[in-house]
């Protein structure tokens, strides 16, 4: 093996490693926030209609600030990126620890600066950068383990976030999430970019408009935009209200963090299968299945008898589903229009996915407290599924004409 060689091999390895510890941090705290719901209610006298405002917020703000993110990302490197998320994520936590956050200020903390930061932090820069390191061959495994990382932290994440808001309070608790963050924020300089990417794209004199006009003119980018929307409308809800709506049903206070754990865990095994059969089998095929099969879960879950078993169950089922269309999704996006501008082409894709996440958010919480409860909520993640199933079928995964080799 060549020196030069040896070198990519171990940056893209650094790269790989350090995007995955990132997503650790910034998705396992972002799973948390539903478990908080109840001393934000208690000590901050934040509404469900308020709390699930902010959240709806703060996922719409990371799916805008997304495509922005990718522009730095793809002009000046991931890292200066993931350090300008961090210090807004850094912040947020900081002013929600500090207790004054009423009404505004809450919005402000856990709607606008966090919601900022995860436009940088979260799934979608850190895949974008990895995705620049490897070939067309394994990206899909590369961001695979990524986006399994991430579920990572969603496993270990509720776990320490129930144990400390038992053992030391929703304030010290926030503390050590800034402790987390402050690592993030170090480990962003190993987030490096390569000044080349495989091919022909090394000659690439798109610009970024050529690039969005592009896209847009191609139905099948379109198509993929509009079912990530229910990706985001599904995880959202999920994280968000599945608290309150196993506390409704009279289950105890540790079936949501084992339910969220498990959501964690069994993503790990999803996110990788899904990133090794994209390499396999047509990833439209492979979300397709994704959408149909939550559909069928959600079904499941709200027809059976509420039981810890039944919400664990769930857990495992919708957990191997839940960030399982990742990997097939960034795969296609870098597939057809190729990784130059792989961080605003699969950020807008991502804005998508944030706007499904702001109305599963804020809906949720709208339909509890103007029904008293999330049936309708759930009623309608079931149709969404199924749209989101057959939308993904006319998808042509073709390259597109530039790209494409005499």
């Amino acid at each position: 093996m060549s020196s030069d060689k040896f070198i990519k091999n171990k940056k893209a390895l650094i790269t790989l490693i350090a995007a995955s510890v990132i997503v650790i941090i910034s998705l396992g705290i972002r799973q948390t926030f539903g478990m908080f719901y109840f001393d934000f209610e208690t000590d901050l006298q934040i509404t469900l209609r308020q709390f699930s405002f902010a959240i709806g917020l703060q996922m719409f703000l990371w799916g805008l600030f997304g495509p922005w993110f990718g522009i730095v990302t793809d002009k000046y490197g991931g890292h200066v990126a993931v350090f300008i998320g961090f210090i807004f994520y850094l912040i947020g936590i900081l002013l929600l620890y500090s207790g004054i956050n009423k009404g505004f200020y809450f919005i402000i903390s856990m709607g606008i600066l966090i919601g900022i930061g995860l436009g940088a932090t979260a799934v979608s820069i850190p895949v974008s950068v990895v995705s620049k390191h490897f070939p067309s061959s394994n990206r899909t495994i590369a961001t695979g383990i990524v986006t399994a990382a991430g579920s990572f932290g969603y496993f270990i994440s509720p776990l320490f976030t129930r144990m400390s808001l038992v053992d030391y309070g929703w304030q010290d608790t926030l503390l050590f999430f800034s402790i987390f963050i402050v690592i993030g924020l170090g480990l962003a300089f190993l987030l490096t970019t390569p000044k080349t990417t495989e091919g022909r794209e090394s000659e690439d004199t798109q610009t970024a408009m050529e690039a969005l006009k592009e896209a847009f003119s191609n139905k099948s980018y379109i198509y993929l935009t509009l079912g990530f929307f229910v990706c985001g409308w599904h995880i959202t809800l999920v994280a968000t209200h599945i608290p309150a709506y196993l506390n409704d049903k009279g289950l105890p206070g540790w079936c949501a963090a084992t339910l969220l754990s498990m959501i964690g865990l069994f993503n790990i095994f999803g996110t990788l299968t899904c990133g090794y059969l994209s390499t396999k089998f047509p990833k439209k095929f492979i979300l397709s299945f994704i959408y149909f099969a939550r559909g069928i879960v959600i079904l499941l879950f709200i027809l059976l008898p509420p039981s810890p078993t039944v919400a664990i169950l769930f857990g495992i089922t919708f957990g191997f589903l839940w960030l399982a269309t990742v990997p097939p999704t960034a795969g296609m996006v870098s597939f057809i229009f190729g990784t130059k501008y792989m961080g605003l082409l699969y950020g807008i894709v991502f804005l998508s996915h944030q706007i499904g996440s702001f109305f599963g958010a804020y809906l949720g919480g709208l339909f509890k407290e103007i029904y008293g409860s999330y049936d309708y909520a759930w009623y309608l993640s079931i149709a969404l599924s199924i749209f989101a199933g057959l939308i993904h079928l006319p998808i042509k995964e073709k390259q597109v004409q530039r790209l494409q080799v005499a």
